[in-house]
């Protein structure tokens, strides 16, 4: 009975990130392709959505992770600029400056924790050798870097409904298969305990 209980706990989870993650983004695409492909009536839904997303992972949390939380701020915030100017350019931006603000941070994160900030982060979950992780945190700048340049040039010069769609079925497979990559250098800088 234990067991069954943990394997349900660990389910609700599973479910439970996903729809947080998801949940958002699904009602964002639901009101901007059922209203004429228009930004401000789905970033209502969105900044809603988000909001009762994170609300969601606290109460059952009691926290709410870092990633998730400046997330949710960002779009909030450039959601807001976007609805209160009638400008898109404020939401178009909103993925160069993420991106920008991690590539940044795991650059100069260092000078702050005296290591790469990728262990702070993941130090707990895979043991890699220092030059591992001096190897996957450089990596993941140059990543993060490439993407928010990748996003301005798409912004640029491509339509709106080619950028929404760019933004979700393009960023995160991107993301996925640079991810898959890093396997073989975490795998070869492993440290087997």
């Amino acid at each position: 009975m234990f067991f069954y209980y943990v394997n349900i706990c660990q389910v609700n989870k599973s479910f439970l990130k996903f729809a947080t993650d998801f949940g958002p983004l699904a009602i964002f695409f639901y009101y901007y392709y059922n209203n004429d492909k228009n930004l401000s009536v789905a970033i209502p839904p969105l900044i809603v959505a988000t909001l009762i997303a994170l609300f969601i992972v606290w109460f059952f949390e009691k926290r709410i992770p870092m990633m998730p939380l400046i997330s949710g701020i960002l779009i909030t915030l450039f959601g807001g600029l976007t609805i209160y100017f009638n400008d898109p350019i404020f939401i178009y931006i909103k993925p160069t400056i993420i991106n920008t603000l991690f590539g940044i941070a795991l650059l100069f994160g260092r000078y702050f924790t005296n290591e790469p900030i990728l262990k702070k982060i993941m130090g707990k979950s895979i043991a890699l050798t220092d030059s591992g992780w001096e190897l996957l945190n450089r990596r993941w700048m140059y990543f993060f870097f490439g993407l928010a340049i990748l996003n301005e040039c798409i912004w640029r010069t491509q339509t709106e409904e080619f950028w929404v769609n760019f933004k979700v079925w393009g960023m995160l497979p991107i993301t996925l298969i640079f991810t898959i990559f890093q396997v073989s250098l975490i795998n070869k800088h492993k440290i087997n305990e």
